[in-house]
């Protein structure tokens, strides 16, 4: 008897470090997987540059980028003239791009139900991050639930399953896993202002929070600084 395929899954890289872990966790469990970047109008194309050598670096068997233009509405430090702040501060920061998440939920939800697959996996995070409110457990679970009712593979009963295992995870427990499961680093960006080249700045709140994981998982940085 042949073997069963492996599942397929959907999964959003943005070339930095949680997405790259993210891949590496479902490769473990066993899934084939399709990689996902958006160029959504961001500051610097060394991020899309990185999801590139990242899905290839840890397997992916397709990477696909597709193009939403939010700089065309603005609103955020990362799609609009605005300076990327360079201390932390109170409320939801400016760096904040509106329904960045949703969209590219949406577009992996409509290509995996072109791809026949029923699991999204995304390397959003709520303990280490910046306040995003599209970052939290109540979004996915709202958007898992939207996705059963929207979506023809929902509707007959296949069912859509949002994963989302840096959920409960700090900077430095990426960190750690990352390591334990062989994830190059140095091939990562994570930094909201990064030169061509991929060199963080090392001052943004992207760049603080990827510096405090390293450092308190005890794990040399391999970040390349400008």
């Amino acid at each position: 008897m042949s073997a069963s395929k492996p599942r397929k899954a959907v999964i959003l890289v943005s070339g930095g470090m949680d997405s790259a872990v993210t891949i590496a966790i479902a490769r473990e469990q066993g899934y084939e997987v399709l990689a996902l970047s958006v160029a959504y109008g961001q500051r610097h194309s060394s991020e899309l540059d990185a999801a590139a050598r990242v899905a290839h670096m840890l397997g992916a068997v397709q990477h696909k980028t597709v193009h939403v233009d939010l700089r065309t509405i603005g609103g955020s430090a990362l799609t609009a003239d605005i300076d990327v702040p360079e201390q932390g501060g109170e409320g939801i920061p400016i760096t904040y791009v509106p329904a960045r998440n949703t969209i590219m939920l949406s577009v992996a939800l409509g290509w995996a139900e072109v791809l026949g697959s029923t699991d999204i996996w995304c390397g959003v995070n709520a303990v280490d991050y910046s306040g995003y409110p599209d970052c939290r457990p109540a979004f996915v679970e709202a958007f898992e639930h939207l996705a059963n009712i929207a979506t023809k593979a929902g509707v007959e009963g296949a069912g859509i399953r949002i994963h989302a295992p840096l959920m409960a995870m700090s900077k430095a427990d990426i960190a750690r896993e990352g390591h334990r499961l062989g994830v190059d680093f140095s091939a990562t960006v994570s930094c909201y202002q990064a030169d061509a080249e991929g060199r963080a700045c090392g001052h943004c709140d992207a760049c603080r929070l990827r510096a405090q994981g390293f450092r308190e998982a005890g794990l040399p940085d391999p970040t390349h600084y400008a």
